[in-house]
């Protein structure tokens, strides 16, 4: 007896207010025109004071339980992709268990940045296919504003917040044309660990820090590292750039984007993009890309979807789901 995990719900949350890009032209040297050139995005959204990851990912949980018809009892796993807990310890995860009513099985924070949802994806798609788990939420959420310095233009327009969320199910069989997760590829190169990082922490400042990043080298890598990560998904799969309905990935940069729909040969048309209203909300951008798109009725039961993702680490990873 073989288990798959079915994605049968997606849910999603984002903050009311909304920065547009020339509000931030107010207060740092950039444009409207800058950011969109280089980066695709026009606005992004920002948690309220007091607003925490936790609220987030339980708003974003609660959408994607009623989306699937799921009671939160009948939940015995919570995996919640976060690189802005809402403390040190214990794990976010456990307040927002506690408050959807989740009262059985474990729930534990997965720390990938951007790659995160990928990375919590396949440790619950493990969970179910080992017979650990039947029934898995799994949720990105960020406040990554909580870590940026507002007057760094190279950092502080790419980044929004918010929280989506997906439910996974067990499913006995299905083979090679069952719906369903396929498979799961991760990677990491801590040899890269300084190009991406927050300049803080409990064990070397004893502050939150900001964001610090090589732009240029990122996008170097993150070009390079998921096309090598979408080649091995569909390798392992028997499947070629043709068979991909969706490419879901993360949304960074347009750019990016771009660059790995080239690859695949995707017309913009096959691409769920929400970088340009969302910007770059790491572990939550998958989750919100796939909720808006199930949401619209894009993604159809069959369709092969293709996720991808690249963070600080490096980090990075891929995702086939037969949808």
């Amino acid at each position: 007896m073989s288990l798959r995990s079915q994605i049968i719900g997606c849910g999603a949350y984002l903050p009311r207010r909304v920065i547009p890009n020339d509000e931030l032209a107010k207060t740092v040297d950039t444009t409207d025109e800058w950011i969109v050139q280089r980066t695709g995005i026009s606005q992004r959204h920002v948690a309220a004071d007091g607003e925490l990851t936790s609220d987030l990912a339980f708003a974003a949980a609660r959408d994607a339980l009623r989306a699937s018809g799921v009671q939160p009892e009948s939940v015995d796993l919570l995996v919640l992709a976060t690189t802005t807990p809402d403390h040190t310890f214990p794990a976010t995860a456990t307040k927002v268990q506690a408050r959807l009513g989740m009262t059985g099985g474990a729930a534990f924070d997965v720390q990938a940045v951007c790659a995160g949802f990928i990375f919590a994806l396949a440790t619950a798609d493990s969970f179910i296919k080992t017979g650990q788990a039947k029934t898995a939420l799994v949720i990105g959420a960020e406040t990554f504003s909580r870590l940026l310095n507002w007057k760094d233009r190279g950092t502080c327009v790419l980044f929004g917040d918010g929280a989506g969320a997906v439910v996974l199910r067990a499913h006995v069989g299905g083979g090679a044309a069952g719906r369903g997760v396929l498979s799961t590829h991760l990677h990491t190169d801590g040899r890269a660990y300084n190009m991406l990082y927050v300049d803080g922490g409990p064990s070397s400042t004893g502050t939150t820090g900001h964001v610090r990043m090589d732009g240029q080298g990122v996008f170097r890598h993150a070009v390079a590292k998921l096309a090598s990560v979408v080649d091995e998904a569909l390798a392992a799969n028997s499947l070629n750039p043709g068979d991909v309905d969706w490419l879901v990935p993360h949304q960074a940069n347009q750019r990016i984007i771009d660059g790995m729909a080239r690859k695949l040969a995707l017309g913009p048309e096959k691409v769920v993009s929400t970088v340009s209203r969302h910007a770059n909300t790491s572990a939550a951008s998958i989750p919100l890309a796939l909720a808006e798109a199930s949401g619209d009725g894009r993604l159809k039961p069959g369709q092969i979807v293709l996720m991808e993702a690249i963070g600080g680490g490096l980090a990075w990873g891929a995702c086939l789901a037969r949808w």
